[in-house]
């Protein structure tokens, strides 16, 4: 295991800005560039989109998560204000039911006195929140992301305990996911990710499933796109719009809304174990402005796609959040969870 390069003592919310410099980000010798995990597109878009919120970027942008070509000097792409905002329904949407299987694969590592979890894409690290204190033991977090910025958030809100009490460090560092190797995960008892496999190409996902199968780690990758949303009450133009966005989802290679299915696919051609499980947003009056944000950045995505459904989406969207704001509007984002339990190295069962 790589030394910590850095531990936190610090935990609870996500801070309004960083705070002294207490934790370093560090680099382990991948090329710097691996996206967040959450949000879809940089710049401030039409509307009041707090950015990061949607996928509708600048006009002439890349409207998903860059993975690669980002120097260490870029600007935050990802609001850390748009990362909370939608942890609340993150933490709610993602499948418990995948912890027992996970659960009992780490308890059977042999010789371990803790475990080590590399989170790729970690944002402001919601998903070690949330797992974190339902794993017994101690760990020790590597959070990756491209984005040094969201990096300090994510460490200085970490978890201080385990499920039982035992401590939990954290270490930061940058890389790029697209380069990712078994050498990389050396020594890890698990990867995890949220919202990141929709915006990878198939021979990324492939890249990945290789690096933990030859590790012999398993995965725990959250909240990818299913390509399926419901709207109550419906309207006719939900459909068009839907197709639309899964689309645009699609640009440049990316898999978008097919992302599952090729993970699945690419972690059980090299041995591993799959379960999925859905893990949907159910949004009410309750999470009226996470809703917001969503169905502003969801039909700017679409209208990018298809610029001759403005006029239509124009009015859609006007009465979609006036019945919002009348809390008449509910919305489900479907989402899969996906458990890869790659075989062991090593012995372990």
């Amino acid at each position: 295991m790589t030394n910590p390069a850095t531990t936190t003592q610090q935990s609870g919310a996500i801070p309004a800005q960083p705070g002294p410099r207490e934790v370093t980000v560090v680099t382990d010798g991948m090329t710097p560039g691996l996206g967040s995990s959450v949000g879809f597109g940089p710049g401030q878009a039409p509307g009041g989109v707090i950015p990061g919120a949607g996928p509708s970027g600048r006009p002439g942008s890349r409207p998903t998560v860059k993975l690669r070509e980002a120097g260490p000097d870029d600007p935050p792409r990802y609001a850390p204000e748009w990362l909370e905002l939608r942890e609340p329904a993150d933490a709610a949407a993602r499948a418990h039911d995948l912890l027992d299987p996970l659960r009992i694969r780490l308890a059977n590592l042999p010789g371990r006195s803790g475990i080590v979890i590399h989170d790729l894409g970690c944002g402001t690290g919601s998903m070690g929140r949330w797992l974190a204190p339902r794993l017994d033991g101690a760990q020790h977090w590597i959070l990756h992301d491209r984005d040094p910025y969201l990096l300090h958030f994510a460490a200085v809100a970490s978890p201080r305990s385990a499920a039982d009490g035992s401590r939990v460090s954290v270490e930061t560092r940058r890389g790029d996911i697209a380069r990712l190797t078994p050498d990389a995960l050396q020594g890890a008892s698990l990867v995890t990710a949220s919202a990141l496999l929709d915006v990878l190409t198939r021979e990324e996902i492939d890249t990945f499933a290789a690096a933990c199968a030859g590790a012999g780690c398993p995965a725990l990758l959250t909240l990818s796109v299913a390509g399926r949303v419901e709207l109550t009450p419906s309207h006719p133009l939900d459909a068009e719009l839907t197709q639309a966005f899964n689309d645009h989802q699609r640009r440049d290679g990316l898999l978008g809304p097919d992302a599952v299915t090729a993970a699945a696919e690419a972690f059980s051609e090299h041995g591993a174990t799959v379960r999925l499980h859905p893990s949907p947003w159910r949004l009410g009056p309750e999470q009226a402005a996470l809703t917001e944000q969503w169905l502003r950045g969801w039909v700017g995505a679409a209208v990018e796609e298809r610029p001759e459904l403005r006029a239509e989406a124009d009015v859609y969207l006007t009465k979609r959040l006036a019945s919002l704001a009348a809390g008449e509007l509910r919305v489900t984002v479907h989402h899969v969870d996906l458990l890869a339990l790659s075989r062991p190295v090593g012995g372990a069962s």
